[in-house]
């Protein structure tokens, strides 16, 4: 049986989260080497087992940017048997969305960037440039019936251009609601944010007319702030949080990431607090285990190593 938090509610918290799941897609993307597509279904399988709703599965991205992905038309069909699970995809342009759409996807995202250095790094355009570009992507999948979120990085910092101003962000993140998009993800890329950063970020967005129930929050530990920060968005209202499974997924854009916010570092914490997640801890650290070993190195996710006695 699973070890589990003795569960002691705090007051001012959304009853239930949800796990926006992106190792998949997220962490795989960043591998060095790359997983066997019938490795990926499995995972994606295993985490859907675990309860977890929301899996992100792949990106229908050009397979010379992410060779990782490149075997997206093969993974996506081996899916289909998911009943009640969303599975979005990224798409970053609309080629990216023709592709997605054939294979039947109804969940989209697409990824912009809050400042113009990532902008041009990530997408050789300006902020400008990448939203006009989302524009007919967005609109055409709206139209489709498919959901759309968008991923909005380097919120807090930019590891050229240091702290991000806040009514930068909000700016931004307003263009991308007003494309039409139904989420908004704030991705704190190099892991520098800190609880009061969030909580202002969060209070502005509101001012600027983005409602609390839109906004997902996807944070990087890179100075052990994930959780913290995850609290404090969860303490302003915000019921969706990003997590990668085993904490798989680095950033190349900041020296000692550790990557993504651990799911099941998360589902402890939630726990803890009383909060409903529909996740079995047990499951998903055993799938954890599981793809660290067809990964060939341990799970940096803390509470993987606790529940399981993994070796470091």
């Amino acid at each position: 049986m699973t070890e589990l938090p003795m569960a002691v509610p705090a007051p001012g918290l959304p009853a239930r989260v949800r796990i926006h799941e992106v190792g998949a897609r997220d962490g795989l993307q960043n591998e060095k080497s790359v997983v066997p597509t019938e490795v990926k279904a499995a995972f994606v399988h295993r985490l859907a087992a675990a309860g977890l709703t929301t899996v992100e599965a792949t990106s229908f991205v050009h397979p010379k940017w992410v060779p990782q992905l490149a075997d997206a038309e093969a993974l996506f069909p081996l899916l289909g048997d998911l009943d009640g699970v969303a599975l979005p995809v990224l798409v970053p342009n609309e080629r990216g969305l023709d592709r997605a759409l054939a294979l039947g996807a109804d969940r989209i995202a697409v990824f912009a960037s809050a400042t113009e250095s990532f902008a041009k790094a990530n997408l050789n355009r300006t902020v400008d440039e990448s939203l006009a570009m989302f524009e007919p992507v967005v609109t055409r999948a709206k139209a489709e019936g498919a959901h759309v979120r968008g991923y909005l990085s380097m919120c807090f910092g930019d590891p050229w251009e240091g702290a991000v101003p806040l009514p930068q962000v909000a700016r931004v993140a307003k263009a991308l609601m007003d494309l039409g998009c139904d989420e908004l993800s704030l991705g704190d890329t190099i892991g520098v944010a800190t609880p009061g950063q969030v909580k202002a970020l969060l209070a502005l967005l509101n001012e600027e007319g983005v409602p609390t129930g839109a906004i997902g929050v996807h944070f990087h530990d890179t100075y052990g702030q994930a959780l913290a920060n995850t609290l404090a968005a969860l303490q302003h209202g915000v019921s969706t949080v990003d997590a990668s499974a085993g904490g798989l997924g680095g950033c190349p854009y900041a020296k000692s990431a550790t990557g993504n916010l651990a799911t099941e570092d998360l589902v402890w914490m939630l726990k803890g607090l009383g909060i409903d997640t529909g996740v079995d801890l047990g499951l998903l650290t055993a799938t954890s285990v599981w793809m660290a070993g067809q990964l060939g190195r341990p799970s940096p996710s803390r509470t993987v190593r606790a529940l399981s006695h993994q070796e470091s």
